[in-house]
């Protein structure tokens, strides 16, 4: 396996009342030498804003803000904005973010020309229940984990829940014209293409849920993804295709356990693998990954990249940001060499 190197905790909770609780799964967008960092921020009573921190390099804090960035404004979203991701394609800056209301994890967006100013611009993930989707899913060729899942969220959140949409990520580029995201409906990563934000319509999502299947990137195989994947880092255009660091979770009777993982799609079709790893990027080793407000997690969210080393931000036991670097040149490698350990895009 390629080599990781761990450089421990970027950012901790503070006194601060937005975060007093934890700092956790940054979206990152890479200015030259700038780094920027919006991040999960919980307050006391366990409620959701976004906050905001600049780099210097990949670890030297500027500037960190003493409020939030973004906060809860509307129903939606009324116990938290949550996990952003940032991307920008063209001249606009395009931040994902879970909006949860207590029962209901949907994804939103908003945009910026700054990275000062964010405009809402509302939910973009399906509003449509998991009974509903389980109308739709009978009737494609999906596992029968699919079926698990509706059950699951309707136990535990009530009937009428909402398909929890977490883990979007939006391509830095418009591939054959169109926008280019991917999502996880559990336990699998899958992909849309869709012309202007304005199509993600009730409408638009059932007619996508009918094909589910053929829109999979991406399924949970491997023994440290027995329980689902999902969405990390934004994906990085790279000359040998679309580099994406993604999470899995390994369910144990102890717990689940969140790893990082890597896989490599082809640069003009990117619902074609051309690699993934076989074993994960890395694991939580460290006590900051291993104890926390959740244990055992380590969750990917950003990268930035200084010459040929890549650095990925990534969520600690759901409490502190922290940070981890390998050889962009050496994990390419990896996904692309079959005599590596990695599936070489014959499994998908």
């Amino acid at each position: 396996m390629v080599k990781v190197e761990k450089l421990g905790i970027l950012l901790e909770p503070t006194q601060l009342s937005f975060e007093r609780t934890a700092v956790l799964n940054p979206g990152v967008y890479q200015d030259g030498d700038l780094v920027h960092v919006f991040y999960r921020a919980i307050d006391r009573d366990y409620q959701s804003s976004i906050g905001y921190a600049r780099l210097k390099g990949p670890d030297r804090v500027l500037r960190r803000w003493e409020h939030s960035i973004i906060s809860r404004e509307y129903d939606y979203e009324s116990k938290g904005v949550e996990d952003p991701r940032i991307t920008k394609i063209d001249d606009t800056f395009y931040l994902t973010y879970v909006a949860h209301d207590g029962k209901n994890a949907v994804t939103a967006y908003a945009t910026s020309s700054d990275l000062k100013t964010f405009e809402k611009k509302g939910v973009i993930s399906p509003q449509i229940t998991y009974h509903r989707a389980t109308e739709i899913f009978s009737k494609s060729q999906l596992k029968d984990a699919y079926a698990f899942y509706t059950s699951f969220y309707e136990e535990n959140a009530g009937v009428g829940v909402l398909i929890w949409e977490k883990d979007v990520l939006l391509f830095p580029k418009k591939i054959n014209g169109q926008f280019a995201m991917i999502h996880r409906i559990l336990p699998d990563m899958q992909i849309v293409f869709f012309d202007d934000f304005k199509d993600l319509t009730t409408e638009f999502w059932e007619d996508y849920l009918k094909n589910l299947a053929k829109y999979v990137i991406l399924e949970n195989k491997h023994w440290f993804e027995t329980r689902n994947i999902g969405g990390g880092c934004p994906p990085i255009e790279t000359e040998d295709g679309w580099l994406l660091i993604y999470h899995a979770v390994e369910a144990r009777n102890q717990g689940r356990v969140y790893h990082a993982s890597a896989a490599l799609l082809d640069k003009e079709n990117p619902q074609k693998v051309i690699g993934k790893l076989h074993e994960p990027l890395f694991s939580p080793v460290e006590e900051w990954e291993k104890s926390g407000f959740v244990s055992n997690v380590v969750f990917p969210t950003g990268t930035a990249q200084f010459g040929d080393t890549l650095y990925i931000y990534y969520g600690a036991a759901d409490k502190r940001i922290c940070v981890a670097s390998v050889s962009m040149s050496a994990l390419l490698k990896e996904l692309q060499d079959p005599t590596l350990g990695h599936n070489h895009g014959k499994e998908q």
